[in-house]
C-alpha cells in the first residue's frame, strides 16, 4: 500500500509540471541550478563522502548528464549511496527521485538472509536514503526494475548508472534490465552511463565484466542492441594511471583497496579506476 501511494504521489507531480519560464530568466535559473547543486555537495553530511569527489567529478558529471531539479530521475543500483546522497536532496524541492534495483526473482541467492533482504530492499530503502539525506521517506521511492507501475512508465526524464553495467553483464540479465530501464523512459529522455573502462586491446578476460572493466566500444553496443543510440560522450572521470589490468580486478585500487596493505600507496597513489562517461537517448 505504501509503495502505490508513492506511487499516486509521484504521478501527480510528474503531470502538473513545472510553470513556463520565461527566455531572459534562463541564465538566473540556471545560476540557480548551479548554486542549488554547490550547496548540496558542500552539506555537512557529505564529510565522509566528499574525498571521492576528487575521482568522481559528480558536478560535472551531472551536468554532462542535463541532470535539473525539476526532472523525475532514477538511480539504478544506488547501493552504498554515494550518489544517492547528492541526488535526493537536489531533487526534494521540485523533482522527484526513483531509485531501481534488479529484478530480484532473476536471481540466485546464496541464503536466504540474503534473499530476504533483496525481497525487501523497494520498502526498506526510502527509509535507509531518508536517514542518509534528511529529506522525509516518502518523497523517495524504490522499486525492482519489474514492478515500476505501469502508470509512471515513459515519465522519466533521466536514468543514471553508476559503476553497475558489469553487474548485470555478471548476472545475465543486462538485455532485461535495459529494455525494463528502456519503457521507464520519457521520449525524450536520456540515459547517463559511468563505468569503469577497460583498455580497447584487453583480453576477454579482463573486459567482460568479472573484473569490473568493460570496453567502452562493448558498452555502446549494447545500449545500441537494447533500443539505444549514443548521444556524447565525456572523459569527465578518465584516469589514464589506471592499466585496468589487475588480478583483483577493479576493486584492487581504491575505495576498495581490495589487496589490504600490500601496495596500498601504489593504488592510492592511481586513484580510482578509469571510467567511460556516456549520454543515450531512446531510440525511435
Amino acid at each position: 500500500m505504501k509503495k502505490l501511494l508513492m506511487a499516486s504521489a509521484a504521478l501527480a507531480l510528474l503531470t502538473v509540471g513545472a510553470p513556463a519560464v520565461a527566455n531572459h530568466h534562463e541564465k538566473d535559473g540556471a545560476s540557480m541550478q548551479s548554486a542549488g547543486m554547490k550547496a548540496v555537495l558542500d552539506h555537512e553530511r557529505r564529510a565522509d563522502d566528499k574525498a571521492r569527489d576528487v575521482y568522481r567529478h559528480p558536478a560535472q558529471t551531472l551536468t554532462f548528464f542535463e541532470v535539473k531539479p525539476d526532472q523525475t530521475v532514477v538511480e539504478y543500483g544506488p547501493g552504498g549511496g554515494w550518489y544517492t546522497r547528492i541526488l535526493v536532496p537536489y531533487l526534494a524541492g521540485s523533482g522527484t527521485y526513483i531509485a531501481i534495483n534488479g529484478d530480484s526473482s532473476a536471481s540466485d541467492f546464496p541464503d536466504r538472509a540474503r534473499e530476504a533482504r533483496a525481497k525487501g530492499w523497494p520498502e526498506s530503502f526510502p527509509d535507509t536514503a531518508a536517514k542518509w539525506t534528511g529529506v522525509d521517506a516518502n518523497k523517495i521511492m524504490a522499486f525492482e526494475s519489474d514492478e515500476l507501475p505501469d502508470t509512471m512508465k515513459g515519465k522519466v526524464d533521466r536514468i543514471l548508472i553508476f559503476r553497475s553495467l558489469h553487474g548485470m553483464l555478471n548476472g545475465n540479465r543486462a538485455d532485461s534490465e535495459l529494455r525494463a530501464l528502456r519503457e521507464m523512459l520519457a521520449d525524450d529522455g536520456m540515459v547517463g552511463v559511468v563505468q569503469h573502462r577497460a583498455k580497447p586491446d584487453a583480453s576477454y578476460a579482463m573486459s567482460n565484466g568479472s573484473k569490473g572493466y568493460l570496453k567502452q566500444e562493448s558498452v555502446v553496443d549494447l545500449f545500441e542492441l537494447n533500443g539505444f543510440e549514443l548521444v556524447d560522450e565525456s572523459e569527465i572521470n578518465a584516469n589514464p594511471k589506471d592499466m585496468s589490468d589487475y588480478e583483483g580486478g577493479v576493486w584492487t585500487l581504491p575505495p576498495v583497496l581490495g589487496s589490504g596493505d600490500a601496495d596500498k600507496a601504489k593504488y592510492q597513489a592511481i586513484g580510482e579506476s578509469d571510467r567511460m562517461t556516456l549520454l543515450f537517448k531512446k531510440r525511435p
